[in-house]
Order: structure tokens, then sequence, then C-alpha cells
């Protein structure tokens, strides 16, 4: 799916296919020195990060292992519950592993906060944290962040594995809808 494919639905790309690339080749380099000689895993928070640590892990020079975990903090609707739910866990056990964590977007960072907190108390030698994207609330939570490809105002994004209604995060860019595709 390119931009072509949508038509009046988009309304601008804000990080280009080609952007994104070079982005993840430069975090890659960073982690093959941040962690040589040490055993990586990466954990990847489902759905959003697939398309990020996709990527990210075809350009590392390091070997690593990968899982998944999935997190859900949304009761009804689209009003957090407060409660941080795990749907899926990992199969991998973390103790005394170094654990990178993949994110799609942070965007207050409190589900994210919740889920560092969790896989440290599990005993891993040191959890850190690659988002592709920061939006600006993620400063308002105690969360340190080591590898951020891009930081980008408070908007609805799509695109390189973020959704709207579980569409478009098969585009290889990122960028907003128009405002008929989600508007009342």
């Amino acid at each position: 799916m390119d931009a072509k494919d949508m038509g009046d639905d988009l309304e601008r790309i804000l990080i280009t296919e080609d952007q994104i690339k070079s982005r993840n080749r430069e975090i890659a380099a960073e982690i093959d020195v941040d962690y040589a000689g040490k055993d990586l895993l990466l954990v990847g928070v489902l759905n959003g990060a697939i398309m990020v640590m996709a990527d990210l892990s075809r350009e590392l020079h390091h070997p690593c292992a990968m899982d998944w975990m999935a997190v859900s903090s949304y009761g009804a609707g689209t009003t957090s519950s407060g409660v941080v739910r795990i749907l899926k866990d990992l199969e991998i056990d973390i103790k005394d592993r170094n654990v990178l964590l993949v994110e799609d977007v942070i965007d207050s960072g409190l589900t994210l906060s919740w889920l560092v907190g969790n896989l440290n108390s599990r005993g891993p030698a040191s959890v850190e944290i690659y988002t592709m994207v920061r939006k600006p609330l993620a400063f308002e939570v105690d969360l340190k962040i080591k590898y951020v490809g891009f930081d980008l105002p408070n908007e609805f994004i799509v695109g390189y594995g973020l959704d709207y209604a579980e569409k478009y995060r098969n585009l290889p860019f990122i960028g907003t809808l128009a405002p008929h595709v989600y508007g009342s």
C-alpha cells in the first residue's frame, strides 16, 4: 500500500519511507555498539511494533533473539481503565538478559512505564526502550527512552505499524488521515 492507494484518505506524510529506513539504520548501528559482546533480546509490543522490529532487526549486525508482548490499558471504547492487562506474555525467560523493548509510538508513556516495571521485576540484566515515534506527553512520565526514531507533535498518526480501526498499518511511511476518515 502506498500514498496513491489511499486516495483522499491521506492528509499528509510526516515521515517518509526513506527517512524511516535511514533512522532504523542509524539506531541499529548504535545498538550494535551498545550491545557488543552482550546477549540481546528484542521484545516487540504488539501489534504496532511489528514493522519497526522487523526492519530494525534486519539492520542489526548483532545476533539477537526476539519475542513479543501484547498489553492493553483500555476498558470499553477508547477510555483507559487505568488497569494494564497482559494479553500475550513473553515465551522467553528474560532473567539476566539484556532486553530492548521495541515500540511504534509512545503517546503518554503510562502503559509503557507499567510494562518496564513488570519486565524489571523478572530479573533482566537490563531493560531499554526503542520507539519509532515519541509524542510530547511522553516527557511527562519518568521513563528513560534510550533510542528515539522521531519526535512528533501530538497528532493522530497512521502507517508503519500504526493504525486507525486496524487499517493503514501496512503503509511504508507515517502520516495523518484526512478528517473525513475518522470524523463524525
